[in-house]
């Protein structure tokens, strides 16, 4: 695939999802797709499926058009699927993809196994919100698609502080600054700014954080309980592993938050040491070589011994 409007010729029916749990490179990439599509293809009947999102991202074009749930039976002649590694994790949206006419996968998880009749997937690009940006003709990049572009560049690369940050990172980026967005908020208002309660959970996470292999391994948890005394839910709960990975000579950042049904959903960050793309793989997640994800079933404490041991293997 070579370009997005190559994929939308005869199309009269287009559906778009990305990962459960969206976060800014998921929403990014999507909705940016989905105004290219309203903006150039008025006859398209085109939908945007994802869980709600984080409301920091509520502000991109067309936001509120997201459609959270997937009740209705529909044959879509093309679905797009960004930012998604598998079709498991589509959630509800996997049964448009598996009855839609032809499916488009861009994405660049490694752990990616070309799913779709057509993949766009490169491993090495610093966001799927990158890879839009090449699919998407230049030209025809309103500042309402660049915001959302530019969200998802800034989210997948720690604001480009990230190694998966390269200088054609940097170059398209420049150019999104150019259409006339205003960045600095963007950053400052998606990435930084935190609520009161944000900040007590990360430091409840911090307070109880613990040391493993040698100080390499550093690994939080936070329960329902927890989440409750706070007042906060999984979506904002994001940038608590980021926090972890920076501390002084560790390899691997771990965190781990307990689901209302009582399994645990792991988020794994590595400084360089070791592949969390293979460690998450183990136990049937995926991601990034260092930037990972998975759940498992059990006693905390069994898991932590458990992600230690895999992680030992590798360091």
């Amino acid at each position: 695939m070579k370009n997005l409007d190559s994929q939308l010729t005869g199309v009269k029916t287009v559906a778009i999802a990305g990962h459960i749990r969206p976060d800014g490179d998921c929403v990014g990439s999507c909705l940016a797709t989905y105004n290219y599509i309203k903006t150039y293809y008025p006859d398209v009947d085109v939908t945007v499926y994802l869980e709600p999102i984080p409301n920091i991202f509520k502000f991109l074009a067309r936001a509120e058009e997201i459609v959270h749930s997937c009740e209705k039976d529909w044959n879509y002649d093309l679905f797009i699927a960004q930012d998604c590694g598998d079709t498991g994790r589509l959630g509800a949206a996997a049964k448009y993809f598996e009855t839609a006419k032809k499916t488009v996968c861009i994405d660049h998880h490694i752990s990616n196994d070309s799913f779709a009749d057509v993949n766009y997937i490169y491993p090495y690009a610093s966001s799927t919100c990158e890879l839009i940006f090449e699919l998407l003709d230049e030209k025809k990049i309103t500042k309402e698609i660049a915001e959302c572009i530019y969200v998802g560049m800034v989210h997948d690369t720690g604001v480009f502080q990230y190694s998966n940050t390269s200088a054609k990172t940097m170059e398209s980026a420049g150019k999104l600054m150019e259409m006339g967005i205003d960045f600095s908020k963007i950053v400052d208002e998606t990435f930084y700014t935190k609520t009161f309660e944000q900040n007590q959970i990360l430091g409840k996470a911090l307070l109880g954080s613990g040391l493993y292999a040698d100080g390499k391994v550093i690994v939080s948890v936070v329960t329902q309980k927890d989440m409750e005394e706070f007042h906060v839910l999984p979506k904002h709960l994001d940038g608590i592993v980021n926090q972890l990975r920076v501390t002084k000579d560790v390899e691997v950042a771990v965190f781990i938050y307990e689901n209302e049904d009582g399994t645990y959903k792991v988020s794994t960050r590595s400084n360089g040491l070791v592949n969390v793309a293979k460690l998450a793989v183990t136990f049937s997640g995926g991601g990034h070589e260092r930037a990972a994800g998975f759940s498992m079933t059990g006693t905390i404490t069994k898991i932590i011994q458990t992600i230690v041991s895999e992680i030992e293997k590798q360091l």
